[in-house]
């Protein structure tokens, strides 16, 4: 069966209280970096701002930004990016009487009848059955893989399997990667994995330590930065396998996010943390579906700039799709405590979680 989108349902312009509200308020921004005082903060839902009588939806949107009126159109900034003068706006009421209204509820499901006040495993944790989540999952990234993006988050767990990196080259190949944002040490040791046979000097099938294998990952390291590049390197010690040598031949755009503990790093780790911030929002602007696995810190960041909409070509709202995947339960629940109220989650080794998906989408009868 294909995935069906869920139908997006717009608020009722025609209500008198949406029909009667003011038009949103604007005021200037006073210096470079600095909104106005009583600034409205955004948030991951679809917003719409009234301007000139006409309610204007936000074209994008993210946790904890501004919405700037830029030549008729809703734009949503990061404080830092605001400049002196910029038509900030302001208010904080939510509901349209003030001229701005956050939509909560324009993808909500129907009710599935009534519910018990009591009933047992409710919350998402290990004991929880993924079985019916998977299928969906099959379904979806089959749909996106034809009609939206698929963009990925990845802590270095992913790099630690055999299995695990063979199975998202698979990914990689059959057109389920669109873009890959992680942190050094994934692209380090999956680098490890195909230069060397070892992630942090362990043998990536048998987890046995290899003689001297602490030196691995650096000496990984300095090859690509003598060679320049993660692309360069791929090249010149014609690298086949792994995460990082599928995404260079196929073309997959990455971004890998510098930390205050990174070896090297690698040249294309971006160190500083705005910089890469705005290239991680330059990938998820085009994202329909986010999967994060075994990264809390990047999941968080990820959903921070992940609206639950995205607005296609022709008008119309569909929905994003939001995943996490982790091992531990106080990981997948960290990104619902940070406000990303629409994410999804796995209770499950990630390593596991990107075979399965594979062989759910049978990409080995593909290779084999």
């Amino acid at each position: 069966m294909e995935w069906q989108l869920k139908p997006y349902r717009a608020p009722n312009f025609d209500s008198p209280a949406l029909q009667n509200a003011p038009d949103a308020l604007w005021q200037v921004a006073p210096m470079d970096g600095i909104a106005p005082e009583n600034y409205h903060a955004t948030t991951i839902f679809p917003e719409y701002f009234k301007v000139n009588g006409a309610w204007l939806l936000a074209q994008e949107s993210r946790m904890d930004c501004v919405a700037v009126l830029e030549e008729g159109k809703i734009a949503v900034k990061e404080s830092r990016n605001l400049r002196a003068g910029d038509r900030v706006c302001v208010g904080r009421s939510e509901d349209g009487s003030q001229g701005v209204l956050v939509h909560t509820d324009g993808f909500a499901e129907g009710s599935d009848g009534e519910r018990d006040v009591f009933s047992f495993r409710q919350s998402r944790s290990r004991e929880t059955a993924f079985s019916k989540d998977y299928d969906a999952l099959y379904r979806l990234l089959e749909y996106e893989k034809a009609h939206g993006r698929i963009v990925w988050v990845m802590g270095p767990a992913c790099a630690f399997d055999y299995d695990s990196r063979d199975a998202f080259a698979r990914l990689v190949d059959e057109g389920y990667v669109h873009g890959l944002l992680a942190g050094n040490a994934l692209a380090t040791h999956d680098l490890e994995g195909a230069y060397r046979g070892t992630a942090l000097g362990q043998d990536i099938y048998t987890q046995q330590t290899v003689p001297m294998g602490h030196y691995n990952h650096i000496d990984t390291i300095n090859r690509v930065r003598a060679c320049g590049s993660i692309a360069a390197f791929v090249e010149k010690e014609n690298i086949r396998d792994g995460i990082m040598a599928h995404c260079v031949r196929n073309h997959v755009p990455f971004v890998l996010a510098g930390s205050i503990r990174d070896d090297g790093p690698l040249p294309d780790v971006i160190a500083s943390a705005y910089q890469a911030q705005d290239a991680m929002r330059d990938i998820i602007r085009g994202a329909t579906t986010v999967i994060c696995m075994a990264t809390t810190l990047h999941a968080i960041a990820t959903g921070n700039m992940t609206p639950s909409y995205r607005v296609r070509s022709d008008g119309t709202v569909r929905q994003v799709y939001f995943y996490t995947v982790d091992i531990s339960e106080f990981s997948v629940n960290k990104l619902g405590d940070r406000g990303s109220l629409s994410a999804r989650s796995f209770v499950t080794n990630a390593q596991d979680f990107v075979v399965n998906i594979a062989r759910g989408l049978k990409l080995y009868q593909s290779k084999e």
